[in-house]
């Protein structure tokens, strides 16, 4: 059943516990979602309340390193949404390994487009009876070539461009508390894009007081350079409620004049690192460049995959997982020669370029001749240790699911910021 945007939706919130994933992991493309749910959904609620969450509804999931990041700061995830097989398939195995602290269901409940997926539908696969026992909010990065620089940059008319605004009206059919919008910078940066990303804001702007910006995951302590698109925005009944009509002007005020209100620096370790520190440039293969006084270590490659970081890191799951083909380029190029589209060396004691592993971007090892494997991969972005990919995954399908995700750190971060506004600190 696919409901007519505004037609019968629910206006409620959700929250729902967390079943065992191992039981619940299938490869057929459908699950009897509302079956699966365990029955104390307002045991969930209660849990995410206590820790000034709330439970989320995920849109795109992907292998769910921005879910990972969320439920590390409290918001577990009671329903996902994905199409693409192989990272449900990433996603269901991955969270199998998940500790019992990090709660949320182990499975993708919805594997269609939610062109075709209605609220109603949404809903009824999310919760018992089709109704939240409570609050609950939403996120989820629409897929982004079409916005991208790099990418076929459609923008809006795209196939994969349009599931934005779509994405926005289930928003404003669900109506949760919260949500949150995350994308490519060329979505601001690019005219025609921004032309397109003001339109969808100003229709969530309706119902919702809004923010967004442009943060570098770099400033957020992961170690690697990589600019994404924050759109948040909060319930105006709930935000009048909790802030009062004064301050929901005020954030209204520093919208229009392109200031941000939001605590996007609550969980911000550093001020600018790409620029406030000393990073070294190149220097010739093997040999052992000095590291320049200042720069933290965990902001560089060294500091999540070399010295202590690199111990016992080949033997972890996904620890050996690499392409070996030969080519001469892994003993020639310089370390930290990142100037071209592929063969991008990493430099021990600088952060990584953006973990983008497809189209033929080939990133090789700072000190060894070859290419990285998907465990070194998974630390740039920042996943933990115990998420692995499945052993029968194509290769090629790892690193695309792994470039394709949130660093798990920085969705942290963002997640702990929305918390601040859920608890009352953000004024």
């Amino acid at each position: 059943m696919v409901n007519k945007p505004g037609v019968g939706v629910h206006r409620s919130s959700p929250y729902s516990s967390w079943p065992d994933p191992l039981s619940m992991i299938q490869n057929s493309n459908t699950h009897d979602a509302v079956a699966n749910l365990p029955a104390d959904l307002p045991a969930l609620f209660a849990r995410a309340d206590a820790a000034g969450a709330m439970p989320l509804l995920s849109f795109f999931t992907g292998a769910g390193f921005l879910d990972i990041g969320f439920a590390e700061a409290g918001f577990p995830a009671v329903w996902h949404n994905e199409i693409m097989e192989w990272f449900v398939r990433g996603y269901e195995f991955g969270m199998s390994k998940r500790p019992d602290t990090l709660a949320g269901t182990g499975w993708i409940e919805c594997r269609e487009s939610i062109a075709a997926t209605g609220p109603n539908e949404i809903f009824e696969q999310a919760f018992q009876g089709g109704r939240a026992p409570g609050p609950f909010g939403i996120v989820g990065g629409p897929p982004c070539p079409d916005f991208s620089v790099g990418g076929k940059n459609r923008g809006q008319r795209g196939e994969r461009g349009k599931l934005s605004e779509v994405y926005i009206d289930r928003i404003l059919e669900l109506n949760p508390a919260f949500f949150l919008f995350e994308n490519v910078p060329g979505l601001l940066r690019t005219k025609k894009h921004r032309g397109f990303f003001d339109k969808i804001r100003s229709k969530a702007q309706q119902e919702y007081v809004t923010d967004v910006r442009i943060l570098n995951a770099l400033d957020y302590g992961v170690p690697q350079d990589r600019e994404r698109v924050f759109f948040v925005g909060f319930e105006r009944r709930w935000f009048k409620r909790k802030y009062g009509v004064a301050a929901m002007r005020a954030c209204d005020a520093a919208a229009s004049a392109g200031e941000y209100w939001f605590p996007w620096d609550t969980a911000r370790e550093f001020d600018g690192a790409k620029a406030a520190f000393r990073w070294p440039a190149t220097s010739p293969f093997r040999q052992t460049p000095l590291k320049s006084d200042g720069i933290p270590e965990e902001l560089t490659v060294h500091g999540c995959m070399l010295g202590a970081a690199g111990e016992g890191l080949s033997a972890l799951p996904n620890g050996k997982d690499a392409f070996n083909p030969y080519s001469q380029k892994f003993h020639e190029i310089d370390e930290g020669d990142d100037s071209r589209k592929s063969f991008k060396r990493l430099h021990r004691w600088r952060y990584s370029p953006a973990a983008a592993y497809g189209n033929n971007e080939v990133h090789l090892h700072p000190v060894e001749p070859r290419r990285l494997t998907v465990r070194e991969a998974m630390r740039i972005q920042t996943v933990p240790d115990w998420y692995c990919l499945p052993p029968e995954m194509p290769l090629s399908h790892k690193f695309k699911t792994i470039g394709n995700g949130v660093p798990v750190k920085l969705a942290r971060a963002v997640a702990l910021a929305v918390r601040n506004v859920l608890t009352g600190g953000a004024f």
